[in-house]
């Protein structure tokens, strides 16, 4: 009778949480595809929606993994496409965004001056589009998977299937260079590369160990908070680390390791999570996750360090707008809380690009 008390007390909790948000499609229909550009986004094809971000001109911006295109949504909820012909490749470099191909481009940030850099997963590269020339060319990587170039320049370094990037408090771009279990720092005033944590080989991060010396397990999205520390989803690891970089020291916030959906509205580091691949911290501090195998959103409350439910029902699917808790999703890669609260999702295998509301 005792569990069953904590069982139906951590629903209502679970309830209470997914009871303050709303969600809806902010583009896609839900069909696979590409069409729409010119048009209304919420009427528009996209192909597999992961990394998004809000730009310095206020659109949002998202990469379409096997679409291998950047879309931008203006503020007037018009759809086009930024970058990418569609087709898989690697080219263009030199030349206009727009007639460059890509390999699965995963993610994509805006540096302090405007520019938009992109995770071209399967080139093994970091690409960098000029915003006032349109102009593309590759920051890192040399299109071949390895592990190598370091205290050199990043162009000639070898990367191995890189993930996520995300800017530094510092104005250097931060990689996780996820086949090489090991986090990369692209300096953009000398386009020198260095590994900053990682060993190289994939292990387990014990609680408090120092940045140097201790191996990641599948490093995977990257965000960084307010007072300047990185935080981490390890994917394989399935968990979430904090690393305060100045001070050398890990940080074990969330899952045990093992993978799972357990311990909504308990603590964080007692959960399971199921392979999270996003992660976003906002302004509150709190830590957003895509966990991407159990189809969901879920959140690590800075205040209390317990893991909340609040997009998702743990089954994959694609579930309507309105309550959140009952919106299946599939595979979910992006999430990006913006300066409003508002939390973007590329809930990937829907084709859809939705948008949590509090109510």
């Amino acid at each position: 009778m005792f569990r069953s008390f904590l069982f139906l007390a951590a629903i209502a909790l679970q309830s209470s949480q997914g009871a303050e948000w709303t969600i809806s499609t902010f583009a896609g229909t839900g069909t696979k595809g590409y069409a729409g550009d010119g048009g209304p986004a919420t009427k528009a094809l996209i192909d597999n929606p992961f990394g998004v971000i809000r730009g310095p001109d206020g659109a949002i911006y998202f990469c379409e993994y096997t679409g291998h295109k950047i879309r931008r949504v203006a503020a007037d909820g018009t759809i086009s496409t930024v970058a990418g012909t569609g087709e898989k490749g690697y080219s263009g470099d030199g030349g206009p965004a727009l007639n460059a191909t890509f390999n699965l481009p995963h993610e994509l940030r805006f540096s302090s001056t405007g520019d938009l850099y992109v995770v071209d997963m399967t080139n093994h590269a970091v690409r960098k589009i000029d915003m006032k020339s349109k102009v593309i060319t590759t920051v890192a990587g040399t299109g071949k998977p390895g592990y190598s170039g370091d205290e050199g320049p990043g162009d000639k370094a070898m990367l191995k299937q890189p993930h996520s990037i995300q800017f530094g408090p510092d104005g250097h771009l931060y990689i996780c260079d996820i086949g090489n279990h090991v986090i990369r720092r692209l300096d953009i005033s000398s386009g020198i590369i260095t590994t900053v944590a990682g060993t190289g080989k994939a292990g387990p991060t014990p609680d408090g160990a120092p940045v140097k010396g201790t191996p990641l397990k599948g490093p995977r999205s990257i965000d960084f908070d307010k007072v300047g520390n990185l935080w981490l989803c390890t994917r394989e690891g399935n968990q979430v680390f904090k690393i305060d970089l100045k001070g050398n020291v890990i940080h074990h916030i969330a899952g045990t390791g093992e993978k799972g959906f357990t311990g909504h509205g308990g603590p964080a580091k007692t959960a399971k999570l199921s392979g999270p691949k996003g992660i976003s911290i906002d302004a509150e501090g709190n830590a957003w996750l895509a966990d991407c195998e159990s189809h969901s959103i879920r959140m690590v409350d800075a205040k209390t360090g317990n893991i909340e439910l609040i997009a998702g029902t743990g089954e994959k699917g694609d579930g309507p707008d309105g309550d959140p808790l009952k919106c299946k999703m599939a595979r979910p890669h992006g999430v990006f809380c913006d300066a409003d609260g508002t939390v973007f999702v590329g809930d990937s295998e829907t084709h859809r690009v939705r948008l949590l509301r509090r109510k």
